[in-house]
């Protein structure tokens, strides 16, 4: 009697760290992905080679397209739907924080179409306290919503350090079942702290730092590397050996390629120091502004961080957010995957990084917007993070459902 993958189907896929999360665990088997952007969507199909991709706006498909892509019935659904601010259809739907009037929406037909034993959404935070006009809790509707699909929900904030992710990255995870789970989301596996309190901490790792996670990397500065680059140093942690596994090279390791006034600026930073700090010469000149030094300074770009803390988050914007801590330069975008617990064999595709979305937007550019590497690596879930919720999962239905589907597969001959 073989044993059958779980089958996984991510919606609003991304690049894929979600799902891929979930096939390290060696128990899922992704069929497909369905993603707007088309270079996130090269991402994916590169990275899930068994996948079917359906690349472009969701909405515009029918039920009978899900269905037809698809025609293998997804066990799990996966998805990161955009819950506040994105209207679908028109612009006049209603409030447009009712997750009711957004692409949440999408994700609720996907389930409806499939009936799938497990739905998990993953969200930012905020919207535990997110509120619509009607002061009605926008958790509390996501959940109604799934739960008239005949699920049970739990939702919970995670931290990413608490799975060995090297970065201070909280999310929001809902999971829907057709099975009552006792315990939906999973154990902490590590800490941040050296010595864990006893009671609840006895056992746990600890937490990779930023500087475990990257120092093995390639010894470049500011307008050097390049989209593939041999290793030039051995790995000196399980954490670089984890990810260096199954690759025999670096890819999207190419360094900003910054003026030599921005590399002069980052010379003179410290640890925690950012664009605010530096000396007034050396601040930001004023858009159009014929060399004058801009009065609109925000503290949160360019930051050196610290070497022996986990990173902050990694968000869509990261090559402006962080200073490499010891190089003169902003990370390069297979630093950041790094942080964000990617295997060097994941491989981003599309370009570096795009022109402003807003300048080409302001242009009628709109073919040009794309989801640079930049952004495809800050805006997935970190594949450790989804490595451990999917290990939850598969033990909390092993000998429930998931065994019974199991059960029904018997190896061919």
């Amino acid at each position: 009697m073989a044993k059958r993958k779980i089958k996984v189907l991510d919606s609003f896929a991304g690049a894929g760290g979600f799902s891929l999360g979930f096939e390290l665990t060696g128990n899922y088997e992704i069929i497909g992905g369905i993603e707007y952007d088309q270079w996130a969507a090269d991402t994916f199909k590169h990275n899930h080679k068994g996948a079917n991709v359906l690349v472009g706006d969701i909405q515009h498909y029918s039920d009978e397209d899900l269905l037809k892509a698809f025609p293998e019935k997804p066990d799990i659904i996966l998805g990161g739907p955009p819950c506040q601010g994105y209207s679908i259809c028109n612009r006049n739907a209603g409030d447009p924080k009712d997750p009711r009037n957004s692409l949440f929406q999408e994700f609720v037909r996907l389930g409806r179409i499939f009936n799938p034993e497990v739905m998990i959404m993953e969200n930012v935070p905020n919207i535990t306290k997110a509120k619509t006009a009607d002061k009605e809790l926008v958790i509390d509707i996501i959940k109604k919503e799934l739960e008239e699909l005949g699920y049970f929900t739990y939702d919970k904030i995670l931290s990413a350090t608490d799975y060995g992710v090297p970065q201070i990255r909280k999310r929001l995870v809902v999971i829907a079942s057709k099975t009552p789970l006792d315990n939906p989301h999973p154990s902490p596996t590590h800490s941040v702290s050296d010595t864990a309190p006893s009671l609840f901490g006895e056992g746990l790792k600890k937490c990779p730092t930023l500087w475990d996670a990257i120092s093995d990397l390639p010894d470049i500065e500011a307008r050097e590397g390049a989209e593939e680059m041999p290793y030039d140093k051995t790995p000196t942690n399980d954490y670089q050996i984890l990810h260096r596994r199954g690759s025999d090279k670096v890819y999207n390791n190419k360094a900003m390629n910054h003026s030599k006034r921005m590399v002069e600026r980052f010379e003179s930073m410290s640890w925690g120091h950012s664009v605010s700090d530096v000396p007034d010469h050396l601040k930001p000149h004023k858009r159009n502004g014929n060399g004058e030094i801009s009065t609109k300074v925000y503290d949160q770009n360019n930051r050196r961080l610290y070497p022996e803390k986990p990173c902050h988050t990694i968000a869509a914007s990261f090559y402006a957010n962080f200073v490499h801590p010891y190089k003169n330069r902003n990370f390069t975008p297979r630093e950041g995957a790094r942080v964000q617990s990617f295997p060097d064999w994941f491989i981003f595709k599309g370009k570096p990084t795009v022109v402003s979305h807003k300048l080409l937007a302001r242009e009628g550019r709109t073919e040009e917007k794309h989801l640079c590497q930049y952004n495809q690596i800050g805006n997935a879930v970190p594949p450790l993070m989804a490595k451990a919720i999917a290990e939850n999962i598969y033990q909390v239905f092993k000998t429930e459902k998931i065994k019974e589907l199991e059960c029904t597969y018997t190896e061919t001959i």
